[in-house]
């Protein structure tokens, strides 16, 4: 039997649209709120059609010396072009981006992670420095 950790996927996000990436400075103010935007087919776009689409994406944050990882958020999309008339028939078609805000007192890693109905599991990690 498979470890959860073992079913998450990871690749370069350039060439593979179903990486949840992070976009957030390097470095940020110590207790200041720093914005944070992850988004899945950032450079190759993913189709999100009824048949295939991503369904959701968390983010936490880890803190440098703790056991623990912190849920910053989790996101649902739930609007994948179908309708009663069958798949694809409907005009609304969700993104899979998210744009959050969080604040923290020290360096850490900002994780995401992303499912996709038909590839999985999928992960990105961002290093977080405290100026």
């Amino acid at each position: 039997m498979a470890h959860l950790k073992e079913l998450f996927q990871s690749a370069d996000w350039k060439t593979e649209k179903h990486v949840p990436v992070i976009d957030a400075p390097d470095q940020v103010t110590k207790g200041e709120f720093v914005t944070v935007t992850v988004c899945v087919g950032k450079e190759v776009p993913h189709p999100n059609t009824t048949e295939h689409h991503i369904r959701w994406i968390a983010v936490f944050f880890l803190p440098a010396g703790e056991k623990f990882p912190y849920q910053i958020g989790r996101f649902e999309f739930t609007a994948h072009g179908e309708s009663a008339q069958g798949p694809n028939t409907s005009t609304v078609y969700a993104h899979p981006e998210v744009v959050l805000k969080f604040k923290t007192e020290k360096a850490g890693t900002l994780c995401s992670s992303s499912y996709c109905n038909i590839h999985g599991l999928w992960q990105y990690e961002k290093e977080i420095a405290i100026r």
